[in-house]
């Protein structure tokens, strides 16, 4: 099986780098999925996205992404994100009580976060 080298970076932190098969983001210009071998590609991140990553141990790693850009090249991808956070560390209490109570980006990113974390809206 082919694999890439990927990096999932937020402004604050490093959220998880490996290998991987396959990639998914949603970009500004729509979803974009990515293999090993996949042409140089730069996109724009939407507000209120996700990624997913699929290791190379089968394992897959969600995160909730704010803004920022996807980098393709043909061994490698790197998300750079302004603001990102695993499924798996998200308060999913906090989350639903922010869909109600805040403005329209706030609500998209709790949308994106729950959504990360495996939860339906």
């Amino acid at each position: 099986m082919a694999e890439m080298s990927v990096e999932l970076v937020a402004v604050e932190r490093r959220l998880w780098s490996g290998t991987a098969s396959f990639v998914v983001a949603q970009t500004t210009e729509g979803e974009i999925g990515v293999m090993a071998g996949h042409e140089p590609v730069l996109g724009q991140l939407v507000e209120g996205g996700i990624v997913k990553v699929t290791t190379t141990d089968g394992e897959t790693i969600t995160a909730a992404v704010h803004g920022g850009f996807l980098s393709v090249t043909s061994d490698s991808v790197s998300v750079l994100a302004e603001s990102a956070e695993l499924g798996e560390e998200v308060d999913v209490d906090r989350e639903r009580a922010a869909l109600a109570e805040s403005d329209d980006a706030e609500r998209a990113r709790a949308t994106a976060r729950l959504r990360a974390a495996g939860q339906s809206v």
